[in-house]
C-alpha cells in the first residue's frame, strides 16, 4: 500500500523535483478532498477530543507554551 505524505514546498528546485517525479509516474498529485483519514488517526483525534472535552485542563494556553520554551 502506498504512503500518503503532504509536503510544503519551500524552494523553487525542489517543485521541479517533485515535477520530475511525476512525470516518470513515481508519485502522484492527490486533491486534498480526495485524502481519507486513515481509522487509526481518527480514533486517536476522537480520544484526544473526548479528553479536552471532559477536561479543560487538559488543554495548555498558547503563551504558556511560548514562554516554556522562549530563548533566553
Amino acid at each position: 500500500m502506498p504512503e500518503v505524505y503532504h509536503l510544503k514546498i519551500k524552494k523553487e528546485y525542489a517543485a521541479a523535483l517533485i515535477e520530475d517525479l511525476i512525470k516518470i509516474d513515481a508519485v502522484e498529485n492527490i486533491a486534498s478532498e480526495n485524502i481519507e483519514t486513515p481509522q487509526w488517526q481518527q480514533a486517536a483525534l476522537d480520544k484526544e477530543l473526548q479528553q479536552i472535552a471532559e477536561s479543560k485542563n487538559y488543554v495548555v494556553n498558547w503563551d504558556s507554551v511560548r514562554n516554556k520554551f522562549k530563548k533566553p
